[in-house]
């Protein structure tokens, strides 16, 4: 699986990209991810299976979905506090249920909790 974070200079994507590698690797999984820009998208599309927008790009956003789908590449849009994710758990979350793997998102941190029954 091959994981593309898009944003603007590609400074915090370059941060997203690591720590979702990392979370990844450490469940076992071969994913790879790597950042790039809005202008470097193009390019970078061809290598992504999944392509991560950083929620600043959400103008772009029907473009990026429209050059995707013509690839097969699935898109997410990054929630804006993702960037507090610091060990990229909740990130390999939104990108295992894009795909539709296991191990879905996990909850905001300020969701409520599931009712007890």
């Amino acid at each position: 699986m091959r994981i593309l974070v898009v944003c603007g200079a590609g400074a915090s994507s370059t941060f997203v990209a690591q720590r979702v590698r990392h979370a990844a690797h450490a469940e076992g999984l071969e994913y790879s991810a790597f950042a790039g820009t809005e202008q470097s998208l193009p390019i970078d599309l061809d290598a992504a299976d999944v392509v991560l927008v950083g929620p600043h790009l959400l103008h772009a956003l029907e473009r990026i979905e429209r050059d995707a789908a013509a690839r097969g590449t699935t898109v997410v849009l990054l929630p804006p506090d993702i960037f507090g994710d610091r060990d990229g758990t909740r990130t390999l979350a939104l990108v295992r249920a894009a795909i539709g793997s296991p191990g879905g998102p996990l909850p905001a941190a300020d969701a409520a909790p599931p009712p007890q029954d």
